[in-house]
C-alpha cells in the first residue's frame, strides 16, 4: 500500500464538483482500492456523500492510500485531484 499527504487547496474546501472528478478517477483505476483519510475521518472513495461528509476544507491535510496493481499511477492522479484549485475565478 502506498500513501500520500496532500493539502487542500481548493477555495471552497472538497465540494460537489471536486468530488465527483475525485470518484471519476478512482473509477478508472478498478484493480485499486483508495482510503482518504484526515482529522474529520475516512472515506474509501466509493461514494460521493461519503466524501462530501468529511467536509474537507482549505488547508486540511489528508492522507491518501491506494493498494493494487496500478498504486502508484492511481495515487499521483488522485492527489493531483484533492490538491486542485477547482474555484479559481479569472478576472
Amino acid at each position: 500500500m502506498l500513501e500520500k499527504k496532500v493539502t487542500i487547496i481548493n477555495e471552497a474546501g472538497i465540494h460537489c464538483r471536486p468530488s465527483s472528478m475525485i470518484l471519476m478517477a478512482a473509477q478508472e483505476f478498478t484493480a485499486c482500492k483508495f482510503r482518504v483519510i484526515s482529522k474529520n475521518g475516512e472515506s474509501d472513495l466509493t461514494s460521493i456523500l461519503s466524501l462530501i461528509s468529511m467536509g474537507l476544507e482549505k488547508g486540511n491535510e489528508i492522507t491518501i492510500q491506494a493498494d493494487g496493481p496500478d498504486a502508484k499511477t492511481a495515487l499521483e492522479k488522485i492527489s493531483g485531484l484533492f490538491a486542485f484549485e477547482y474555484d479559481y475565478q479569472r478576472e
